[in-house]
């Protein structure tokens, strides 16, 4: 049956909200429709791992009726299950530093109260790593974490974890939908309030198990100067604390974007990846002449670093990692024989290329990193198992070690601290050793770009017809090079499950994936070009870049004739 926004909005005035809420949509109705209709032509969508959307009143919004009702769901889906300790469902609650995060936090909380659960809720602001680390050590049926990451402050979100401490993946996910989409109105909604506020013991915890993975102790004598930006968001509660763990002590921090604003009044775009949200700090970098700049976005999961004026792209940090993790075990005879490295199948293949050359298995998963965090869980239950030691995708996103099972920014900023201190040591800088990779496996340049489309039926139309048309007439070439195949992920490919994907392999190395996005109206395209080094590195990455952007821009317009 099809709801009409005008029944969604009647249900809300005559329904078990309260008086506030009322009077906001009687004032939409009289004064702004349209923000009233965008607010309730639809349910807001609750997806394999939650849901991300604007704030406020209506069913197309995050709200408090909307935590509650997903809440419900959820608390509904665990109470089929077996509680991890055998006696009671546990589940830790955590939330960033938006506008609302704390209340959406509380909400949540009430809710699995309400439904006879022990419920954990962080004292303070949490990092998004720290929910994943304390499902595992509080031995959670499940967790959940407020937060919408690096999204303009206008939106928050619902992330679910499970009790690996892995965002929920099949077959659990979409039977969480199932009874989530079950609840209709806060009158399905039990609510209590009873719950423990957990503080700095899980801080500790965390702390004490990433001590274990340093892996060069004596590299904090090197006077490596780093500046932190937490981008007004959760990583200040961490990643400091971490570093002097570590031994890095000669920390300044980027005063103007340290405050915990859910407004992001010094950072507009708080992501990493984006070159404004990196401008103060990299203008400290070179000011005060630091070794790197380190930066973490929202809720602490992804990070972006700077080196000598040079940001690097998530695809370099991966490889710039992974690198110094192969080297420093193989120099102390610790790499392990059955090694592992899991990567997305868009990330750059240098990483497989690096971890295959140290005797490391390397294998892709979809994009997502739930799907690393899962591969993982695979292998430990194995009796074959490989052994896990990092994992990234492109989009800034890593994990070292295992007890944290999403990306992490803390642990990731300690190695890359290292990284950055074993290459001073030897004189040289993180670009040096950037090129020093180039050099040894071939330059690697890889862009994401996209093709956008109307958010509409049409335009929907438009994206189907160019994936259906790449897939029944593929090009034979691109940029001047041979496509040499074509992986098709629509109905599973090799071990991995369907998805609307499509990977071009080139005669010469070089790869293309396309894949709709999964919440806004675009496809994304993400390319990598490789050729090898000459002596003159500086002009033939010039020009790989350049082969690179001609790559990018004969696929758009072979895309334009679909």
């Amino acid at each position: 049956m099809v709801v009409t926004v005008e029944q969604r909005v009647q249900s809300w005035l005559d329904g078990p909200f309260d008086l506030e809420t009322k009077a906001e949509i009687r004032r939409l109705l009289a004064h702004d429709p349209k923000a009233l209709s965008d607010a309730f032509f639809k349910d807001l969508s609750f997806g394999t791992g939650g849901m991300r959307g604007i704030m406020g009143i209506g069913t197309n919004r995050l709200n408090i009726y909307t935590i509650q009702m997903a809440t419900q769901g959820l608390a509904n889906y665990l109470k089929k299950q077996p509680p991890s300790d055998g006696e009671q469902h546990t589940v830790f609650i955590g939330y960033d530093v938006r506008h609302h995060s704390r209340e959406f936090a509380e909400e949540t909380a009430k809710v699995f109260a309400g439904n006879g659960m022990r419920v954990l809720l962080s004292k303070e602001i949490c990092p998004t790593p720290l929910v994943s680390f304390a499902c595992r050590y509080y031995r959670c049926s499940a967790g959940v974490m407020i937060t919408a990451s690096h999204n303009p402050p206008q939106y928050n979100g619902y992330k679910v974890y499970w009790s690996d401490g892995c965002q929920v993946v099949p077959p659990h996910d979409a039977e969480i939908l199932k009874e989530v989409e079950k609840i209709k109105s806060p009158a399905q909604v039990s609510v209590r309030t009873a719950f423990t506020e957990i503080g700095p013991e899980i801080d500790t915890a965390y702390l004490t198990e990433l001590k274990q993975l340093q892996m060069l102790p004596n590299l904090a004598q090197v006077p490596l100067k780093i500046v932190y930006t937490n981008l007004h968001g959760t990583g200040i509660r961490l990643l400091p604390k971490a570093l002097k763990e570590w031994g890095y002590t000669s920390l300044s921090l980027v005063e103007k974007q340290l405050p915990l604003d859910g407004s992001f009044p010094c950072a507009p775009s708080p992501n990493p990846e984006e070159e404004k949200a990196l401008q103060l700090g990299t203008e400290q970098l070179m000011r005060e002449k630091g070794d790197i700049l380190l930066a973490t976005d929202p809720d602490a999961d992804r990070l972006g670093v700077v080196a000598q004026g040079v940001r690097f792209t998530g695809n370099q940090i991966a490889c710039l990692s992974l690198y110094h993790i192969c080297t420093t075990l193989a120099s102390k005879k610790q790499f392990p024989e059955n090694a592992a490295f899991i990567k997305t199948i868009v990330t750059t293949e240098l990483f497989k290329t690096i971890a295959e050359a140290f005797g490391g298995k390397c294998i892709d998963v979809l994009t997502g990193f739930k799907y690393i965090g899962e591969q993982i869980g695979i292998w430990e239950a194995s009796f074959d198992a490989y052994q896990f030691l990092f994992g990234a995708e492109e989009s800034y996103g890593y994990l070292f070690g295992t007890f944290v099972r999403d990306k992490d920014a803390i642990s990731s900023a300690c190695l890359i601290a290292e990284a950055a201190a074993a290459a001073k040591k030897q004189n040289l800088t993180l670009v040096d050793r950037l090129h020093q990779l180039y050099r040894k496996y071939g330059i690697h340049r890889e862009s994401l770009t996209h093709l956008a489309f109307t958010d509409s039926k049409a335009g929907m139309d438009q994206m189907n017809a160019l994936m259906h048309g790449l897939r029944k007439k593929p090009p034979l070439q691109i940029g001047g090079v041979a496509v040499s195949s074509m992986e098709d992920y629509l109905c599973g490919y090799g071990l991995l499950p369907p998805s609307d994907v499509l990977r071009f392999w080139l005669a010469d190395g070089s790869k293309l994936v396309i894949r709709p996005s999964g919440t806004e109206p675009k496809i994304k395209i993400y390319a990598e070009v490789v050729q090898k080094a000459d002596r003159d590195l500086p002009s033939a990455i010039a020009a790989c870049d350049r082969r690179l952007h001609k790559f990018i821009e004969e696929f758009s317009e072979l895309s334009s004739l679909h």
